[in-house]
């Protein structure tokens, strides 16, 4: 017999003291988390537990239809009484067994942690801290993850050590920010050492629950540079791919950006220090192209160079996982990559404050000569 018969019912048990009050709102998320197969069954049954006894059934019916023993029934009424239907659905937690552990050994673990291992270990591991102090891994990881120490993690740097820097930021990030009327601004570099990788056996497509699949062995078939300038103002990129990057090469790039840049605009071009950048032969050849002007960046300062950024697009989306079984194949891949890129390029924008840049290089010098 169904007593659902008012927005607000009350049943009182077979048990002294049990009062269930199920209103329209509380039936109606019972009635949902029962019928909703993604629910929890503990939080099924619990659910059917209410609604039984809101339906006037005694314990001992309430058992056999929910295959639950008399102590849970009673339980899950007693916790709807007092909590409603949130009770029903949160677990409460209960003490552990294991006494937790005391500042001090935290402490001393956050310590320890900060200094080198012993012998010629390089960095701290779970294990071996527990072993160090005594302490269950999963203890240290909970101390590590609460104190937000990571010792298996390593960040690289590299400061530069240019005397000059300061004054070829400034330089660099101004042709970025405000570049010259009537001039194109192209940032330059190599990127060496692209090998034509062919596995050594053809990998799986990716499948549901499977990733795809590819060799971790390779067969080599050549390497080429690419060189390339990337137009600051809109974005397009002058590209070409060379066996090898030496002055010559250069030389010969450079002609490549001189017949297509129209005539009567002044090129600045963005580049690092790399010993083919400032030839003899180069520095002749700058001397008959008056139009030309070099900007070199501070030593250690790669990332301040634009086309980094389509370098490593490009390895991401095209390289890294590119099957190439010839060099020619290699070099036609790298030359769509450049038109399919040149068919909608944007202009490269610089967000990042010159000031603040130094501000931090400052402070990283401080804390190194600190330290060292």
């Amino acid at each position: 017999m169904d007593s659902f018969i008012a927005p607000n019912v009350r049943i009182f048990g077979m048990r002294e003291g049990i009062i269930v009050e199920v209103n329209v709102a509380d039936r109606t998320r019972l009635e949902a988390v029962v019928a909703d197969r993604n629910s929890p069954q503990k939080h099924v049954w619990r659910a059917r537990i209410v609604l039984l006894t809101a339906d006037g059934l005694g314990t001992v019916e309430i058992m056999r239809r929910t295959e639950m023993s008399k102590p849970a029934v009673w339980r899950w009424q007693e916790r709807f009484m007092a909590e409603g239907v949130d009770g029903l659905l949160r677990d409460k937690t209960r003490k552990s067994r294991i006494p937790p552990l005391s500042d001090e050994i935290s402490a001393g673990v956050v310590a320890l942690t900060l200094e080198d291992p012993p012998g010629e270990t390089t960095h701290w591991t779970a294990p071996a801290m527990a072993k160090a102090v005594a302490i269950s891994v999963s203890s240290v990881q909970r101390i590590w993850r609460k104190h937000g120490l990571q010792p298996h993690r390593i960040r690289r740097f590299k400061l530069s050590n240019d005397k000059w820097f300061a004054e070829k930021l400034r330089d660099v990030v101004g042709l970025y920010m405000d570049p010259p009327a009537h001039a194109v601004v192209l940032s330059f570099d190599e990127k060496s050492q692209i090998q034509a990788l062919d596995r050594t056996q053809p990998g799986l497509p990716l499948k549901k629950g499977r990733c795809g699949t590819m060799t971790h062995d390779y067969k080599r078939n050549g390497t080429t540079t690419l060189f390339a300038a990337l137009n600051v103002l809109d974005g397009s990129i002058i590209g070409q791919c060379m066996q090898r990057h030496r002055h010559q090469e250069f030389i010969r790039f450079l002609n490549v950006i001189e017949a297509k840049v129209p005539a009567g605009k002044i090129v600045h071009v963005i580049l690092d220090n790399y010993a083919a950048h400032k030839h003899p032969k180069v520095i002749e050849w700058l001397a008959r192209h008056p139009r030309f002007v070099f900007h070199f960046t501070p030593t250690s300062a790669s990332w301040l160079n634009a086309v980094e950024g389509f370098f490593a697009i490009l390895a991401k989306r095209r390289l890294k996982r590119g099957v190439f079984t010839s060099l020619v194949e290699l070099q036609a891949a790298i030359k769509r990559f450049l038109a399919e890129h040149n068919q909608s390029p944007k202009p490269f924008a610089w967000t990042k404050d010159p000031d603040k840049i130094i501000a931090a290089v400052k402070r990283g010098h401080q804390v190194l000569d600190s330290i060292h």
